[in-house]
C-alpha cells in the first residue's frame, strides 16, 4: 500500500515503453494518452522522459519521413472524428428505432 491507503498498481516495463511510445510516435499529449489508459499525467511523463532519454540519435526520421508522419497525424485525427461521428449516429438511430418499437 502507498503512503494515502491506495494499493499502488504495477506496471511492467514492455507496457511501460508502449504507453511513452503511444505519446512519443503519435505527437498525443501526455493528458490526453494518460486518460486513455488509465495512468496518472505525472507517471506517464516520467515514462516518456525515461522512453526519449534513452531513444538512440539514430532513430532520428529523414524530413520526407517526418512529413509523411505529420500527414498521417492528421489523417488519423480525421479518422478518430469520423469513427466518434459515426458512432454517435448509430447509437442515435438505434435509440429512435427502439422508441419506435416500444411505441407499436
Amino acid at each position: 500500500m502507498s503512503a494515502n491507503g491506495k494499493l499502488r498498481r504495477k506496471y511492467t516495463p514492455e507496457y511501460r515503453r508502449e504507453a511513452a511510445r503511444l505519446v512519443i510516435d503519435t505527437g498525443r499529449p501526455i493528458v490526453e494518452v494518460a486518460s486513455e489508459i488509465g495512468v496518472g499525467q505525472a507517471l506517464l511523463g516520467r515514462w516518456v522522459a525515461q522512453e526519449k532519454a534513452v531513444t538512440t540519435p539514430q532513430t532520428s526520421v529523414s524530413e520526407s519521413e517526418r512529413a509523411e508522419l505529420d500527414r498521417l497525424r492528421v489523417e488519423n485525427q480525421q479518422l478518430r472524428m469520423d469513427n466518434d461521428f459515426l458512432a454517435r449516429a448509430a447509437s442515435f438511430f438505434a435509440s429512435r428505432q427502439t422508441s419506435r418499437n416500444a411505441s407499436r
